[in-house]
């Protein structure tokens, strides 16, 4: 792994069940494993550059509360990562039995004079 190439901000997510959001996250969306600490039930994932930690809510180890933590966590983020093939990625959790809170679509974001289509 070449750390020079890591990302300058990595989130963080608590999960209720490290392996459940392992398999989630590795085989429906696609990410890989870079390291793990089982010790400590944390997982660092990458996907295309992106790169996402997740630790065990109730795990072993540092965790940083600063109220109690109710399901669903994650109230008030949104993660958006860049994928070569966002409809291959889709059709993996349709196919999953997962259903989106929002439909896939195609969006145009207008960031100072440029407007830039998203799919």
């Amino acid at each position: 792994m070449d750390w020079t190439e890591a990302p300058k901000l990595v989130p963080e997510l608590d999960v209720s069940d490290l392996e459940t959001s392992l398999v989630f996250y590795t085989r429906i969306l696609g990410f890989t494993v870079l390291y793990q600490r089982p010790e400590e039930a944390f997982a660092c994932l990458e996907l295309e550059g992106a790169w996402l930690m997740l630790e065990a809510a109730d795990g072993p180890g540092r965790r940083f509360r600063t109220a109690p933590l109710v399901k669903p966590f994650g109230r008030g983020a949104n993660l958006q990562i860049q994928v070569r093939d966002v409809r291959a990625a889709h059709r993996r959790y349709l196919t999953a039995g997962y259903e989106p809170l929002i439909p896939l679509e195609a969006r145009t974001y207008r960031v100072e004079a440029t407007e830039r289509r998203l799919l």
